[in-house]
């Protein structure tokens, strides 16, 4: 069984990576990469203790100059982030895309209030989570319906948070390779955003890094035998209003 389980890590942890590419507000595409840090390189962050992990670099080098447009949205807005194998991916001549099919994990979205959307510096921020969607009851993976939607996951912006300039963080994580650590890989990008017609709400905050460490039993994981039933997501619990 040990080395079916090898056999079947290497096998996929060769295959497709993954980049957040595109957000869409109430069903509208605003633009390929428009307002998205995106790296020149599809790999994952696998340290949960680099910054790397905030919104990614490191060796996904970001492309440089950095986006300069703020996307501008309503509090309560129905937000959706678009994945793909590439910048440059179709799922129509591409069967790995949006992500290979057996990198299943769940997704997760955060956002960061900033002074400017568009500061080079990402380290000290203090992040809350919006959403967050793991393993349902029938064994089903989030990473398998993004897949099945074409790259896309939907999440509601909270009604209640404060107005204002955001970084949106979204994240995939691949837990193929996850029974030991370092092995979980960590795909993630973030989002420029200008929101308005918020409230006053002041959500509970974590650290990137620090919010995951190697042991939580969401970033060592064993993915092939015995078949999981369950899977708790790491992280804090996503806010509400």
């Amino acid at each position: 069984m040990k080395n079916l389980l090898v056999t079947c890590s290497l096998l996929v942890s060769a295959s497709a990576h993954t980049i957040f590419t595109q957000l869409w507000i109430n069903g509208v595409a605003q633009g390929h990469t428009k307002g998205i840090r995106v790296p020149t390189y599809d790999g994952p962050i696998t340290d949960v203790t680099s910054n790397d992990v905030i919104c990614n670099g490191g060796p996904n080098p970001l492309r440089t100059p950095l986006p300069k447009d703020v996307i501008n949205v309503k509090a309560g807005d129905k937000l959706t982030a678009e994945w793909h194998h590439t910048l440059d991916s179709d799922q129509a001549t591409d069967s790995s895309d949006p992500i290979d099919k057996g990198h299943l994990g769940p997704v997760m979205v955060y956002l960061a209030k900033v002074d400017n959307a568009l500061t080079t510096t990402v380290t000290g921020l203090k992040w809350f989570k919006i959403y967050e969607d793991g393993m349902d009851s029938n064994g089903q993976w989030a990473v398998t319906r993004l897949y099945n939607n074409k790259g896309k996951v939907d999440f509601i912006l909270p009604s209640c948070i404060q107005s204002g300039q955001y970084l949106l963080r979204a994240e995939i994580i691949a837990l193929h390779g996850a029974a030991n650590y370092p092995g979980a890989q960590l795909y993630m990008e973030c989002a420029q955003l200008n929101i308005t017609g918020g409230g006053s709400a002041n959500p509970p905050t974590v650290n990137f890094p620090g919010a995951y460490k190697g042991t939580d039993p969401g970033i060592k994981f064993q993915l092939y035998w015995p078949t999981p039933t369950t899977y708790v997501i790491p992280g804090p619990t996503p806010f509400k209003c």
